[in-house]
Formats: structure tokens, C-alpha cells, sequence
């Protein structure tokens, strides 16, 4: 296996970037030798933190009986939020609303009270559950009509988005009409769960270890948790088993616990909870209620929306504002409303904090524009593929989106011209309609849906990314940057750009853990925007190397700059030619710096959430994709039979990667609209909180033809990192298309007269539901 990776990794440098690449890691994760926190050889004198969980989900803590903690075999310490020497405090926002322990009043089942330490994970574990708590316990708030009922308390402040007289041009209407859709949440079932490691250093330092997606919060966290300046802790990832979102803010909790427990105890210290304690304790992606009144006419072109988006946020802020507000930004999907209102509407709930995940809110708001589409499609008597053909956006008066952002780079039409055409989508779906008409149980379904997503962080202080490139004297890099890599592919991307770069085979090059230590106050790698980021950032600093280099050849071999080139394993001086490390050692023994760090900003970004206007993304990434699918109208259940995708990725820094990533989204993406479902019990306690009871797609699962294809020349408009576009969120979304199969498959039943109203996670029972309703409406 190894011999296999060291073929494919010092192929010739021509090329690197656009060709097909092993991840930098895929041999080490096949055999099991990738190291993960909990792989790390254990630091003498180790002990093991545990958390101990409030069993009430709201209410009053009258007191908390510790001794039995404190006496249980192998016990070192109990903290609580009395020994922190600096903020209780772990809140990504300025609300300061996330306490690390509960102190006064407990917000949701699983909140946590304190910590026990011991020598052993199993004895702080056990220990843990000794405590005695005495609560006032109030009823919980557990979902939108709760939190509605109970006067809607907001957890930040919403967005409204408007653009045109949406009165006016709702009363025009020749039609209009009310609706309602649920849409679910969902775990993010990283593979690794959560896991810091803390090791106490002399003075106030204190290293981490930690599974995050944001190493500099973590830092921040744990500096202000400790009563320390930032300076004083290093975090380092070198990868996480995966993360989606879910170790962007919820990390800072399992690190700034291992930290404390490691200070006070001056020994190291890890937590790495249990998986149900995990799914119980963090947040998970928002499930959202949208209630939307649409103005259209006979033709199926809409004329008005008019729509609010109510988030279960849970019982603080967390990234509920942003996305909450992204949910809006995305609530017009490809799709140009003339006239248009959202409203954003984050509620407070007594449930786990519900934070960053895949899309963050981008797929709620495109599930909700593909249902006006379906509810205009049916209401009218026309195919759904139609409708969604005449609501495109256009050229000049058809290409502003409800923030005004212009739409410069719309291949939406383009896109789905080209998926129908080869997948023979037509025919299919004649073919279908026909087969129906003669299976009075197994009925199939088949829909086409496009996808627009924004790329850029909303917050636009996060479009920004650092590098730090070492050439060595015999021509070996080392290379680090900002982002982390969560088996997506980042860290293998960025060296290939380094390696094109210098004309070098990517086993030149030494893929560095992200630290905080070499690399400060980075971003989240969130948002789709590792490689736009970091790609860039680290190219920065391969071009100033480069100049270095070039202007000292051109003095020692009294050449002219423009002679220079960097050639695969060489350069070209002139007339002649030198090794890559030939020229590197030269340029030492010349006084030549050969480090440098890189930096960059995205261009062009600005966004006024008060007035809702802007131009909050750099770019969007597009795709489509057409699912088939068959459902047994007597049970509701029902298999995937063949997706088809186009996606566009603009020119593609690693097609290997980018496939990967697009068949991973589309699945995490059908797991949350069919299986995946979330539920709490009349106490506020999450019951589907282990895989026996929470059901993530499995390989049977996957639909048994699957075809993913790449849209060829279709470089970035942009000048993004060589003309690239940002694949990890938007293939999450081309997964709509199986909802609405499904959708398509419960009308067959009503003759495709009446709409499901198909609600999200579209489990068996639903659709048994949904099968049940059209059925009666339709007096069949």
C-alpha cells in the first residue's frame, strides 16, 4: 500500500493541480495507522476528565451533592464552575450566553455541572453519575409551536430580507396560496467524537490537542477560561474523523475542560466523551418551520414570496444568527422571485444548542424555495422541472437575489439542460408515469433540482487565511496554513498548489499539523472556503519565495528575470538548466531567505446586514442532479434507484477529491431528508442518541446506480486559486432531488393532482402518511 501511494504521489509536477490525487492520508486511514487524538502516545502522568449532566432539560439548581463524586475509586479532582480562574464563559458570540458548568439555572437535558478527573476514562465515567442534584424543574420548551406559544424569545437578533412592494405584487397575483413546511435536523455523526487533549507547560503555557475545526477560538476559549493571554495556548490539529460543522464552536467545551482540569492538576488530561453522551450534550444542524404565501399565475411563474423561516435554536446563540441568515440567503435557490419578503425568526428552546452544520442553513432555505416550486407546479397542473425552468434567474430585471446581489455567473439553465439531456430524463419519466399506471403498490418517483450556493463567510471578517511555507536546503517544504483537514481533502489540495507552484513532486513536500503556533488567528474551515482560503494564502507565500529566488538567479547567472522558469523537478536559467535543489542550495549559500509567509483576503465582499443589502459572496457554485426512486405505498418504505449529477467544481484543483466529495455530500444530504430523524421526549431528552436509535445512511443505502459527473470548461469567472470553485457544501444540497422524487412518487397515487407536502426527514411513516393523504383527497 505504501509503494502504491509513493507511485501515485511523485508523478511529475506538470499538472499537479487539475489531476487526480490520493488524499494525503487515504493509505494511512485504509490501514489504520492515521493518527488521531486519542492515537497519541499517552503523556506520563495522563488522567482522564469526564462530564457530569444535568437530567432536567430546564430549571432551577437548588444544590449539587458532589461527595459520592469525590469518593468514588480512582477520583482526583471534581471541578466546577468555582474553579475557574477566568471566565465561565465559552459563548461564540458576544452575548456571553454558553456558561462552561451551569451554575444557577439549567437550559437543556445534558447541560453540564461539572467535571470529574480520575486516573482511569472508565472511573471518571462512573463517577460522574454519582451526583446528587435537586432541581425547581419548569417546563421545557422543545420546539417552534413551544417556543412560539410561549412568546417566541429570540436568541439574536433576525434578519428580514426584501426587495420590490411584495403587498402590492402578492395582491396582483392572479394566484396565490398559504403553506407550511416542516424540516428537520440532524446529527452530524462525525466518526471521531469529540476529544481534547491538554498538557500543562511551565509558566502559564498550556498546549491542546483538539478535534476542532477552528483552532484559534479553541485558543481563544481556553486563554479566557484559564485567565491567560492567547499567547499562552497552543492548539494543533493534525486531522479530525470528520466534522461538518460540528467541531466549529462545539469543541471549545471538551478543550476548555481538559485545559482547567490540566492547570489545576498540573498533569495532562483528556476527555474524549462517549457517543451518547456526545450526541446528548452538543448541538445539532436547525431543524426550521417555514411559512411561506406565494403570488404565481397559470403560466408557473412566481410573481411574489412572502415567507418566514423559525428555527429550533436551542438554549443559547451560538451561530444561530448566521444561520438563521443564511437560511435566507439561500431561501431563493436558483430561482428569481420578482417581489420578495423573509424574515428570520431564531427561538430559544430548551434543547442542545443547535450550531454550524453542512450548508449552515443554506439547505433549509433551499428546501423551502423547491417546495414553492412543487406547490406552484401542482397548484398549476405543470412538471415540476417546467416550473422550475421558468423561474430561473435571467439576464438584466431577472438577476438580483433578495439581498441585491447581482447573479453574474448564472449556468443554472445550462446545467440543467445538460443533466436532462444525459440522463435521459424525459423518457425516464414518460417511462415511469406509464409503469405507475400498472403497479398498484410499488410506485416510482423521478425529479431534476438544481442548486446555487453562495461561497464566502457571511461574517467577512473571516474571509481570510495565513500560510507558512519553509523551503529547506535540499529542497524539501514544509508547509502549514490555517485550515484543517477532516478527511475532506484540504491538506492534499494546498500541497498541490505548492507543488505546481515550485515545479515540485508532492513528496518534496511535508504536510505540517494545523497549529495556532505557526499560523495565528485563523478562520473556521467552514463555509466551502478551505482551499479558496488557504490555497491562496499559501501560493502568497510560494510567490514571494519565488521572487527571492528569481532575482537572485538573475544576478548570479546574469540572466534577465523574464528567462527564469519553474520547470517540473527543474529551473530554467537562461539557456541552461538546474535541479530544483541545486538552485535552492545556491540561493542558501546567497543569503537568500527561503521562508515566507503568505496572506489572504477575498476580494470584492461587503454585506449591511441592517439594511439586508450587500454583496455577501465572492461567487456561487451551481449544480443538478435527478433522482429515481420506488416507494411500496403499503409500508412507506422505499430505495434510491439512480441519482444522476453535474456539478460544478470550475476547473478543479483534484477531480479524485472533488468526486469524493460530491458523493459524500449527496448522501449526508439524503440521509438528513430521509432517516435522519431527531426526538425529544415530553422532558426535554433526546431518545435517538446512539446508532441503535438514530439512522445514518449505510452502503446498502446508496442508490444503486450512481453516476457523478464534473462540468467541464467551466473555469471560475472569479480568479480564485487556479480558477477553482469550493466543493465541500454544495453537493449536501443536491440531495433535494431525492425528497422530491419521493414527493413524485406519493402523487402517482392522486394521479399527480393533488401535492404531498412532503415534509423533511421524509422517513417511511411519512411517506405512509403522506401516501394515506393524497390517496383520500383524491377519493381513490
Amino acid at each position: 500500500m505504501a509503494d502504491a501511494r509513493k507511485r501515485l504521489e511523485i508523478e511529475p509536477a506538470a499538472g499537479q493541480v487539475g489531476s487526480a490525487r490520493i488524499h494525503d492520508s487515504a493509505a494511512r486511514h485504509v490501514a489504520g495507522e492515521a493518527v488521531y487524538i486519542d492515537d497519541i502516545a499517552a503523556p506520563v502522568g495522563l488522567l482522564h476528565a469526564y462530564l457530569g449532566l444535568s437530567s432536567i432539560a430546564h430549571g432551577k439548581l437548588i444544590s449539587l451533592d458532589l461527595d459520592a463524586v469525590r469518593a468514588a475509586p480512582g477520583v482526583i479532582a471534581v471541578l466546577t464552575a468555582a474553579d475557574i480562574p477566568g471566565a465561565n464563559d465559552i459563548s461564540s458570540t458576544h452575548r456571553h450566553d454558553e456558561p462552561v458548568f451551569a451554575t444557577n439555572l439549567v437550559l437543556h437535558h445534558g447541560q453540564p455541572l461539572f467535571a470529574v478527573v480520575a486516573e482511569t476514562r472508565e472511573a471518571a465515567r462512573h463517577a460522574a453519575t454519582l451526583a446528587k442534584a435537586v432541581y425547581d424543574e419548569a417546563k421545557p420548551l422543545l420546539d417552534v409551536a413551544a417556543a412560539r406559544a410561549a412568546g417566541g424569545t429570540l436568541v439574536t437578533d433576525p434578519l428580514k430580507l426584501e426587495r420590490g412592494d411584495v403587498g402590492a405584487a402578492m395582491a396582483a397575483s392572479p394566484r396565490r396560496l398559504k403553506g407550511k413546511m416542516e424540516i428537520g435536523g440532524q446529527d452530524h455523526f462525525y466518526l471521531e467524537s469529540q476529544i481534547a487533549l491538554a498538557i500543562p507547560g511551565e509558566d502559564e503555557d498550556m498546549q491542546v490537542f483538539s478535534s476542532t475545526q477552528h483552532p484559534s477560538e479553541v485558543q481563544h476559549m481556553v486563554a479566557a477560561v484559564l485567565g491567560v493571554g492567547s499567547h499562552a495556548v497552543t492548539v494543533e490539529v493534525r486531522r479530525m474523523g470528520g466534522g461538518f460543522g460540528g467541531k466549529e464552536t462545539q469543541s471549545n467545551l471538551f478543550a476548555c475542560v481538559a485545559a482547567l482540569a490540566a492547570r489545576k492538576l498540573k498533569r495532562p488530561v483528556k476527555l474524549r466523551p462517549d457517543r451518547d453522551d456526545d450526541m446528548v450534550i452538543t448541538g445539532k444542524r436547525h431543524d426550521f418551520v417555514c411559512d411561506y404565501e406565494i403570488g404565481f399565475d397559470d403560466e408557473g411563474r412566481i410573481h411574489a414570496v412572502d415567507a418566514v423561516y423559525a428555527a429550533r435554536c436551542g438554549w443559547n446563540a451560538d451561530l444561530s444568527g448566521p444561520v438563521t441568515d443564511r437560511a435566507l440567503f439561500h431561501m431563493d435557490n436558483c430561482y428569481f422571485y420578482p417581489a420578495v419578503r423573509a424574515r428570520s425568526e431564531p427561538l430559544l428552546t430548551n434543547t442542545v444548542s443547535n450550531t454550524a452544520f453542512r450548508g449552515f442553513g443554506g439547505p433549509q432555505g433551499m428546501v423551502g424555495a423547491e417546495r414553492f416550486i412543487e406547490e406552484v407546479a401542482f397548484a398549476t397542473g405543470l412538471d415540476p422541472l417546467e416550473v422550475r425552468k421558468r423561474n430561473l434567474y435571467g439576464g438584466p430585471g431577472r438577476d438580483v437575489t433578495p439581498y441585491h446581489q447581482t447573479v453574474e455567473d448564472n449556468i443554472a439553465g445550462h446545467l440543467i439542460d445538460r443533466l436532462e439531456q444525459a440522463c435521459d430524463y424525459r423518457a425516464r419519466q414518460a417511462a415511469i408515469r406509464q409503469a405507475n399506471t400498472a403497479s398498484p403498490i410499488v410506485k416510482r418517483g423521478i425529479a431534476l433540482t438544481p442548486v446555487k450556493f453562495g461561497i464566502s463567510f457571511t461574517a467577512t471578517w473571516y474571509n481570510q487565511a495565513g500560510a507558512l511555507v519553509h523551503v529547506y536546503t535540499d529542497g524539501t517544504i514544509m508547509l502549514n496554513h490555517g485550515g484543517t483537514e477532516m478527511g475532506q481533502g484540504l491538506y492534499v489540495k494546498v500541497a498541490q498548489v505548492v507543488a505546481q507552484a515550485f515545479g515540485i513532486g508532492l513528496d518534496q513536500i511535508k504536510i505540517t499539523a494545523t497549529t495556532t503556533a505557526k499560523v495565528p488567528n485563523t478562520s473556521a474551515t467552514a463555509a466551502s472556503s478551505g482551499s479558496d482560503l488557504n490555497g491562496m494564502a499559501a501560493l502568497d507565500a510560494c510567490e514571494t519565495i519565488k521572487a527571492r529566488l528569481v532575482a537572485f538567479a538573475a544576478a548570479k547567472w546574469n540572466v534577465l528575470p523574464a528567462d527564469i522558469a519553474f520547470l517540473p523537478g527543474r529551473v530554467r536559467i537562461g539557456a541552461h538548466e538546474i535541479g530544483f535543489p541545486e538552485l535552492i542550495a545556491a540561493a542558501y549559500m546567497g543569503r537568500v531567505q527561503l521562508s515566507a509567509t503568505g496572506f489572504y483576503a477575498t476580494p470584492k465582499i461587503h454585506w449591511d446586514r441592517k439594511a439586508g443589502r450587500g454583496h455577501p459572496f465572492y461567487y456561487f457554485a451551481y449544480g443538478a442532479a435527478a433522482a429515481e426512486v420506488a416507494i411500496d405505498t403499503l409500508t412507506g418504505e422505499y430505495r434510491v434507484e439512480r441519482v444522476d449529477i453535474l456539478h460544478d467544481c470550475g476547473t478543479s484543483l483534484n477531480p479524485a477529491i472533488d468526486k469524493g466529495q460530491i458523493e459524500g455530500g449527496f448522501i449526508q444530504g439524503m440521509g438528513w431528508l430521509t432517516t435522519e430523524e431527531l426526538v425529544w421526549d415530553e422532558k426535554g431528552r433526546l431518545r435517538t442518541h446512539a446508532p441503535s436509535t438514530y439512522k445514518i445512511p449505510v452502503a446498502s443505502d446508496r442508490p444503486r446506480i450512481f453516476n457523478v459527473a464534473l462540468l467541464e470548461d467551466a473555469p471560475n469567472r472569479e480568479p480564485t486559486i487556479h480558477r477553482s470553485k469550493a466543493v465541500g457544501e454544495p453537493p449536501l444540497m443536491l440531495a433535494i432531488c431525492v425528497l422530491h422524487a419521493l414527493s413524485d412518487a406519493v402523487a402517482s397515487v392522486g394521479g399527480h393532482r393533488i401535492c404531498p407536502r412532503l415534509d423533511a426527514p421524509a422517513t417511511p411513516e411519512r411517506v405512509l402518511a403522506a401516501v394515506e393523504r393524497v390517496r383520500a383527497e383524491a377519493g381513490r
